[in-house]
């Protein structure tokens, strides 16, 4: 685990944890030295000794598919935190903590770092992006799970979620400035600009009525 991002606001720490190669975030405030975990998957210990050595605020969960939960009870049982996950997604805590379900554009302060929750339906129906604009308002963070990624949109279950999910990712994350760093759940990163000008490749070809599941941009 190392830095993968810094600015004069932040510091960004990611790991890849599991058989999944799932990415884990932990956020930490320059100032403060107050972070957020963003999901936790299978084998976070990496993860959690990093948090260690900050004051770590919150938990946030992009959606409730096992391999972003499957170290949950071992995040929480060293950093027993407020939880924060999407409403419609919410269930998949029961009982394990969760303090606060989080409705679209709520602000959860960690140190002077202000993390904006942003709903993006259609991979789960409560998938949950977070925004972070630095102090300075020079730079955008976008923690995106898996609704967007390099190169396309997360898998979806059916025509209907993936034009869903489209939706999510034109009306609410596409306005973000095209400069912000998108931190997709799994592999790199990928800037808004980059995956615009992908999807509009996608947008220029005629699809299928029933296309869904594994989405590239360039490849469908």
């Amino acid at each position: 685990m190392g830095i993968h991002y810094q600015d004069r606001d932040i510091v960004v720490y990611k790991t890849s944890c599991g058989p999944f190669d799932n990415n884990c975030y932990l956020l930490v405030c320059r100032k403060t030295g107050q972070s957020a975990i963003v999901d936790t998957p299978e084998d976070p210990e990496a993860v959690i000794e990093q948090a260690r050595d900050t004051s770590v605020k919150a938990i946030l969960i992009t959606h409730n598919h096992n391999d972003h939960l499957a170290g949950f009870d071992t995040v929480f049982g060293v950093h027993e935190v407020p939880i924060h996950i999407g409403t419609m997604d919410g269930e998949s805590l029961d009982g394990k903590g969760v303090t606060e379900w989080i409705p679209e554009g709520d602000i959860k302060n960690v140190g002077e770092l202000k993390i904006r929750t942003i709903h993006t339906p259609g991979h789960t129906p409560g998938s949950t992006c977070y925004a972070i604009t630095t102090e300075s308002g020079r730079n955008t963070l976008l923690l995106s799970g898996d609704t967007l990624f390099p190169g396309g949109p997360g898998r979806t279950r059916s025509p209907e979620l993936f034009r869903q999910e489209i939706k999510s990712i034109i009306d609410r994350l596409f306005i973000l400035p095209e400069s912000t760093l998108v931190l997709p759940g799994h592999g790199s990163d990928v800037t808004i600009a980059e995956a615009k000008k992908e999807y509009r490749v996608f947008a220029s070809k005629t699809h299928e009525d029933d296309l869904h599941g594994d989405v590239t941009w360039l490849e469908d």
